[in-house]
């Protein structure tokens, strides 16, 4: 898909210098730089709703279960 972006001239200058030193096109290049970019607020994105499900729900630990825990563990001095 062909798309029309305006950018600084010196981002410009230094992508068209490091899609030149890489041996790829300019295209390659922001689309690699697009696609790595969404990966990388990919986990923002999944603590997010992981922070929306945890927020209705109750973290504590059944008293029970951590009773249990606790007794499952020997004394160590730390």
């Amino acid at each position: 898909m062909k798309t029309a972006i305006s950018i600084p001239d010196q981002i410009f200058a230094a992508a068209e210098q490091t899609a030149k030193r890489l041996g790829i096109s300019r295209s390659e290049l922001y689309a690699s730089a697009v696609r790595d970019y969404i990966e990388s607020h990919v986990s923002e994105e999944i603590t997010e709703k992981l922070n929306q499900v945890y927020s209705a729900e109750k973290s504590a630990l059944d008293s029970s279960l951590q009773s249990m825990q606790s007794s499952s563990l020997g004394k160590e001095d730390w």
